[in-house]
């Protein structure tokens, strides 16, 4: 085989590697914006309502039965989805719901806290397959729920006064909470269950409404 078709043989391949790649990433598992290689479906619908946005995580975590979306959220950016465990009732992950129908994992504690479902999940084999890397019930982190409320109202006091913080939502390895004002929400913001550190959802944008609830 001549040199010249050799070269050609292979750039017609990485083009090919390439194409598919691009394909794979932007409407199968690995859609625009999403770090994990798990979820997501190969049809994108436009996504108006929190039921439409519920629709859509519902098909994305349909490959995991055990898992059920329990909240959407509403937000000027997107919409937001806590799913969790249908056995125990703990918060497994947090998503987005982007307008355009793609749905993300969303970005800091729900990523770098998560010790089943996200990137420490992921070294030990879960994401795929969700087998936890050292993960233990949120009833043993040394954080309890009250402690993590007094944590994030003083992190209010200093950065959003007159702010409060909603109960904490367990997870494995962290909590969340909504911040309120005068009753009313304003955000999130999640406190980890055993240094303390506060992570503020600084990315949703403006809170518009919520639908709470699962269909089970």
């Amino acid at each position: 085989m001549s040199l010249k078709r050799t070269l050609l043989i292979g750039v017609l391949g990485l083009g090919v590697l390439s194409l598919a790649g691009f394909t794979y990433s932007r409407w199968g598992m690995g859609a625009p914006g999403g770090c994990f290689p798990w979820g997501g479906g190969p049809q994108l619908m436009r996504v108006g309502t929190p039921a439409e946005a519920r629709e859509a995580v519902e098909a994305y975590l349909a490959p995991y039965p055990e898992l059920r979306v329990a909240e959407v959220m509403e937000f000027s950016n997107h919409f937001y989805a806590e799913v969790e465990e249908k056995e125990t009732g703990i918060g497994a992950m947090e998503l987005l719901v982007w307008r355009d129908g793609r749905v993300t994992p969303e970005p800091g504690p729900n990523m770098m806290w998560n010790q089943k479902y996200g990137h420490r999940g992921m070294m030990g084999g879960g994401m795929m397959g969700f087998q936890p890397w050292g993960a233990v019930s949120p009833a043993q982190m040394p954080i309890r729920p009250e402690k993590a409320r007094e944590i994030a109202r003083q992190y209010l006091v200093g950065v959003m006064p007159g702010a409060e913080a909603g109960e904490p939502e367990p997870f494995y390895g962290y909590y969340t909470l909504h911040v309120l004002r005068s009753g009313k929400i304003i955000g999130m913001l999640s406190v980890n269950g055993y240094s303390g550190a506060v992570w503020y959802h600084s990315w949703h944008g403006e809170f518009l409404g919520m639908e709470e609830g699962h269909d089970e």
